[in-house]
């Protein structure tokens, strides 16, 4: 028997998904945060890690669901426990925060990649005012993200470890 088959749609081996793809998220996310708003003060970074940021905020993106509906399928097992209802009620709010670091990383590799050389030729202010925007778009949804990450972690912790 092969310990690494899956044997149902939240389980491999035997082994609930959700305890082993949540560190995926509690990685990649911050991670991709952090790059975000490194892209932000630091131009030559932004230059060397070019569509590599979006591409982490798309994973981010497409592993935020599969996480929450491993964790519903694992709650099933657990039961309706208080910590882990606070937990699912955390953790259902990390999807629009993905989503908005999945728009502001695209949005700001494509103003950089394509929109912003033509722009500062034809109209330096609104080049400006559009680099402004999207990085303090940028920090605070790189902020807000790392901030919901830790309060789901927090609370899982302490669902699975006690208070």
């Amino acid at each position: 028997m092969n310990s690494l088959t899956v044997t149902g749609a939240f389980e491999i081996g035997g082994l609930p998904l959700h305890p082993l793809i949540v560190h995926l998220v509690v990685v990649l996310t911050p991670l991709t945060a952090l790059a975000l708003m490194l892209s932000v003060f630091w131009p030559a970074a932004r230059r060397r890690l070019g569509i590599v940021t979006p591409l982490a905020a798309l994973f981010v993106l497409i592993l935020v669901p599969i996480t929450v509906a491993a964790g519903e399928s694992l709650k099933e097992v657990v039961g309706p426990l208080p910590a882990v209802e606070r937990h699912e009620s955390w953790g259902r709010m990390l999807l629009p925060w993905a989503i908005a670091l999945f728009v502001v990383a695209a949005a700001q590799w494509a103003w950089y990649r394509f929109g912003r050389p033509g722009a500062v030729e034809e109209r330096p202010p609104l080049a400006r005012v559009t680099g402004v925007a999207l990085g303090v778009l940028a920090i605070g949804v790189s902020i807000g993200t790392i901030v919901m990450i830790v309060l789901i972690g927090d609370s899982g912790a302490r669902a699975v470890w006690g208070s």
